[in-house]
């Protein structure tokens, strides 16, 4: 009895200090994330007075200073995160809905050939890097919002064809889907009601680690130009075009840098303690 007790008591003592530990992280997430994330979904509607246009990089000129046109770096700031953030997750949406069937008719399948047929493309793919893979695409695309998102989605396509297939490979041939075949099952309700179910955690882990990655392609394929023009208000186009006057007007290009990296890494920290809660469940 006394080794129950004293760890009774153990996790009874340890249980308060680990949520006073937890809570300073919980205050890092939420600064950090909220920040950022509030700052891309808001700022464009906020009622901000517009500034006359002055010379560029105007080291006299109300804090956070001007840009590389003359313009507020404020205005710049509150309107250029939108875009990343709603392309990032159009893409990521847009990959899985590709991705999912593909990887569960894959996985599925009782035809080999129809499984080589859907996986050999992506093995291709995969053979590529996934920044010169989008900038391969780009260069015979024309330079929109939109055929960004379908670039990055198509970067994306193949990994996660190749992790749903993997999940939902061991279920796809277990006794009980052999059994819903013995007993006549349809290959709808085999597939997505018991395979596509199994897998519902993976995907869902892999769809938070996906968007931080569709972040960081966005961000990198607007610092190269890719789907937005040096005139478009983006937080990693105005590091790109802020840098030259960095040491005379500095706030151009480290206020966007900043909320792209607190947004990363935001993101990153949200989906680790996301998937240690489902771990210790």
């Amino acid at each position: 009895m006394a080794p129950l007790v004293s760890g009774a008591l153990e996790s009874r003592h340890t249980r308060p200090s680990d949520r006073r530990n937890s809570l300073p992280e919980r205050i890092a997430l939420a600064a950090l994330l909220a920040l950022p994330l509030g700052i891309a979904l808001v700022g464009p509607f906020l009622p901000v007075p517009e500034r006359d246009r002055t010379q560029p990089f105007d080291p006299a000129a109300p804090w956070p200073g001007t840009d590389y046109l003359g313009t507020s770096v404020l205005n710049g700031v509150l309107d250029g995160g939108w875009g990343i953030v709603v392309t990032a997750a159009a893409a990521t949406a847009s990959a899985f809905l590709v991705g999912l069937p593909i990887g569960l008719i894959a996985a599925a399948t009782r035809r080999r050939w129809i499984d080589e047929l859907l996986m050999r493309p992506f093995d291709l793919l995969l053979a590529l890097p996934s920044l010169l893979l989008m900038l391969l695409l780009a260069s015979i695309a024309p330079p929109t919002a939109w055929m960004l998102v379908l670039i990055v989605a198509l970067v994306n396509l193949p990994d996660i064809a190749r992790i749903v297939r993997a999940a939902a490979l061991e279920t796809a041939h277990g006794p009980a889907v052999e059994a819903m075949w013995l007993q006549g099952e349809s290959w709808w309700r085999t597939s997505i009601g018991h395979i596509a179910r199994s897998i519902l955690p993976t995907v869902a882990a892999d769809a938070g680690v996906r968007l931080v990655g569709a972040f960081y392609l966005v961000a990198a394929a607007s610092f190269l130009g890719v789907g937005a023009g040096p005139e478009a208000s983006d937080w990693a186009v105005m590091v790109d075009v802020n840098r030259g006057g960095i040491f005379l007007s500095p706030w151009g290009v480290v206020l966007p840098a900043a909320l792209l990296v607190a947004l990363a890494v935001g993101l990153n920290l949200l989906f680790d303690r996301l998937l240690a809660r489902k771990a210790a469940a």
